[in-house]
């Protein structure tokens, strides 16, 4: 069981990777000329697309990072502790198409889930249980999906696994100055 589930957060280590990048670059003050909204300000039945918070810089960096991940995944795979974890053969795969699918997925849920937040009238950081934790989840599932062939446990266990890691994870970050919300 214990195997199981370091395999799954390994596998869905790129998006990870992909969601924590955004607060983190921004704390780090970098690439501040890309801090701009991936909506343009627009606004949609009176709100706001997405919401300021979501800039270009987040998106960029949170898609390059998490295809760079997976790249090192793809590096580890020739240790055989990574080859027992994983559910992926990694030298079969194109490093570039699945770092992007699994990346591009995460943030695609992500801006999802702030456009279904602004149509609620939701503030951004409001709470929208389990979606706040979990919304990368299910975007990296709908664009992994049609070109992967992984039983649904896996991806129901990464889901429930990413909301408590979220959780956790962003307390945290919380703790440290890194999130303004707990959850």
């Amino acid at each position: 069981m214990l195997q199981f589930i370091i395999s799954c957060i390994y596998f869905f280590f790129p998006a990870y990777v992909t969601n924590m990048t955004p607060p983190l670059i921004k704390k780090a003050g970098l690439f501040n000329f890309l801090d701009k909204p991936v909506d343009f300000n627009k606004k949609f039945l009176g709100q706001f697309v997405f919401g300021c918070h979501k800039s270009w810089r987040g998106v960029i960096f949170g898609i390059l990072n998490g295809i760079l991940f997976f790249w090192f995944q793809v590096w580890l795979y020739q240790f055989p502790f990574i080859k027992n974890i994983s559910f992926l053969n990694y030298s079969g795969i194109n490093i570039l198409l699945f770092g992007f699918l699994i990346s591009t997925g995460a943030v695609f849920g992500d801006l999802i889930f702030a456009f279904l937040k602004r149509r609620l009238r939701m503030k951004p950081g409001q709470r929208f249980i389990p979606f706040d934790q979990t919304n990368y989840v299910i975007g990296a599932f709908l664009f992994l999906n049609p070109f992967l062939e992984l039983d649904i446990s896996i991806w129901l266990s990464v889901f429930i696994i990413t909301f408590f890691l979220h959780i956790t994870v962003n307390r945290l970050g919380f703790h440290l100055g890194l999130h303004k919300n707990k959850w």
